[in-house]
């Protein structure tokens, strides 16, 4: 794949994916059924990535605000560990602002070819660049079967509690990117 031909778009009111095939059932109904639903609403916002002269969808991601609060954790002195590790000397907040990564996915002809390390890198360069709003952590539930994908971008669980789940709370400190 030509990462040259690949464009980036937010799904619109009016838009509609024809064609997607990630191998799960859930994320392809998102994008085919559900995605602009969620945009009228204002839940979430999607973005698709498309081979600009095929006009594929290669894969798409799905945006939310979240946050990171003293209720994602099993007692408060593990939140306050949490705090005291990122904000050591500022005002505790019983949560702090963050960007939710409600859904990514890559479509099978596209496996193994860096597209959603795209992704992610999109969407952090995105906050580190435009920041509109206060936003200090992106964050995901991954699937089990993702997680060494989000371990390698960077990603941290954001407690243990989650361990044996089919899905984990991760989270990404966009500080850490300089």
């Amino acid at each position: 794949m030509n990462k040259e031909n690949i464009v980036l778009r937010r799904l619109g009111e009016n838009d509609a994916v024809a064609q997607f095939d990630c191998g799960d059932e859930d994320l392809n109904d998102f994008i085919l059924e559900d995605a602009l639903l969620y945009f009228k609403v204002r839940l979430a916002t999607t973005y698709v990535l498309e081979d600009k002269n095929t006009k594929d969808t290669i894969g798409y991601f799905s945006l939310a605000h979240d946050r990171i609060s003293l209720t994602d954790f099993p007692s408060n002195s593990a939140y306050n560990r949490f705090r005291k590790q990122f904000f050591a000397q500022g005002k505790m907040f019983k949560s702090y602002p963050a960007l939710k990564i409600c859904r990514l996915a890559t479509d099978c002809k596209y496996h193994g070819e860096g597209i959603g390390t795209m992704m992610v890198n999109t969407i952090i360069a995105s906050y580190q660049s435009d920041n509109k709003a206060g936003c200090r952590f992106i964050t995901v539930d991954a699937y089990a079967e993702a997680l060494p994908f989000y371990y390698k971008q960077g990603f941290a669980p954001l407690s243990k509690e989650d361990e044996e789940s089919p899905t984990r709370l991760l989270f990404f400190d966009l500080e850490n990117i300089h």
